[in-house]
This record gives C-alpha cells, structure tokens and sequence, in this order.
C-alpha cells in the first residue's frame, strides 16, 4: 500500500481503559492513551520519532512530520483485552494475517533492525548517565531495560511456535544478538511456512507480520523511554 501523509491508515484497538492507535504500514508506530482522540494525537506527534529511526533504513516514509490529525484515517477498530488496558498491544489487525511473501519479509526485516538499532543507539547514548526517576522515584536502570526487553523478545518469539533454547553461559549482548539471530531465522521459517499454526497445547500462535509489529512497539518504546529518561550533566 502506498500512502501519502494525507492518507496514513491506522487501527484502533479499543479496551476498557486504554486505547491503542497504530499505524498499519509501519510497525512500531503506535501510542497508547486513555481514549481513542488522545492516542491518535499522540501518534501524529511520535511520528517525528519513528521517521527519525526510518531514517536509518532508508524507507520513504510519508511527511512532514509531525502529522497531524486529519492525515490519519481509521480503517480498522479492534476489541482490546486485558492486556489492552495494562498498556500493551494485544489484537492482531486484519492486515497482519494476510500471508507472508519475500518482499514484505525483506521490508519487515529491514524495519526489525532499524528498531534493533534505534535501540542500542539509545543504550549508547545513556551509557555511564543517569536516567531520571518516575514521580514515584521509579523506573528500571539502563540494564535492566536492557534484559527486560531481551525478555519480552524470546518470549515473543513462543508466541511465534518458534522453537528458542536459551543458551547456558551468555553475557547480555551475546544473548541480545542471538534472540535477534534467532527471529531472523523465525521470519524465513515463516515464508516458508515451516512455522505452525497453533501451539502445541492447541494455544494461538500469532501472525508473523503481527510477531513484528508487537515486538518493534517494544523495543522502540524502550528506546525513546531511555532517550527521554536521561540525565544531562
């Protein structure tokens, strides 16, 4: 699909408390807010921030920046769940179940380490710095960000039905580069259509272009929590 600034398709997962607005072409652009307006907003507003990380993937991506409003249309309104009004992403677009084919395999790839990098690019910049507290005097340190999104992305990668064994003795960057090593060979198994379709217990699995769409949220939610967090001396 190609889109002009004018016309940037958006879905809206809608929970109880929390509503999720992300754009359908371009995963890892999604805000989450209290009503649907507010997410919405804040969508057009990160925009900036995701055509900045685009940058280094060389996407065209559709501007200026930061959009407003009116440049985004809803085509597609989800029911939200529990995990919705916890704050995270949990339905999959339509759009996300189409099959996979090579060239949206290559574009979601390039998109992945785009993320991947935006983050790291982050954790450089904070290295050594203090990140400022929440209003409570909250918030994870630069490592344990770090490990909480290696998390997220091997368990991620269950959610796929890929097959992950974590290795016995890795420092944090060895086992951050072979979770990615591993989705990358996730995503061919993928196009290839090697991956199941349900758990092993019969569970849900989710879509390959949903797998990449909830983890580059994470990550690059992750990364500008850090950019914004830091302390400059």
């Amino acid at each position: 699909m190609t889109e002009s600034a004018q016309n940037i398709t958006v879905y809206l997962e809608i929970g109880q408390k929390k509503v999720v607005a992300g754009a359908l072409d371009w995963p890892g652009w999604c805000r989450i807010a209290k009503n649907r307006e507010q997410a919405l907003k804040d969508l057009g507003v990160y925009s900036a921030r995701y055509a900045r990380a685009m940058e280094l993937a060389r996407l065209p991506f559709p501007g200026p920046v930061p959009l407003p409003l009116s440049a985004l249309q809803v085509v597609e309104e989800l029911q939200g769940t529990g995990t919705t009004d916890f704050g995270a992403p949990a339905v999959a677009p339509e759009q996300d179940r189409r099959p996979l084919d090579e060239p949206s395999l290559e574009r979601l790839l390039v998109i992945s380490e785009t993320c991947w990098q935006t983050f790291d690019a982050a954790v450089r910049a904070a290295d050594g710095k203090a990140l400022r507290s929440g209003p409570r005097g909250g918030g994870r340190d630069l490592e344990t960000i770090q490990t909480h999104v290696l998390g997220a992305e091997q368990a991620y990668l269950g959610k796929l039905a890929w097959k992950f064994s974590k290795p016995d003795e890795q420092n944090l960057q060895q086992a951050l580069a072979e979770t990615r090593r591993q989705v990358r060979l996730a995503l061919a198994a993928a196009l290839r259509g090697e991956l199941p379709e349900s758990g092993p217990r019969g569970g849900s699995v989710w879509p390959p272009r949903y797998f990449v769409r909830r983890m580059a949220w994470h990550v690059l939610d992750h990364a500008w929590e850090i950019e914004d967090r830091i302390e400059e001396k």
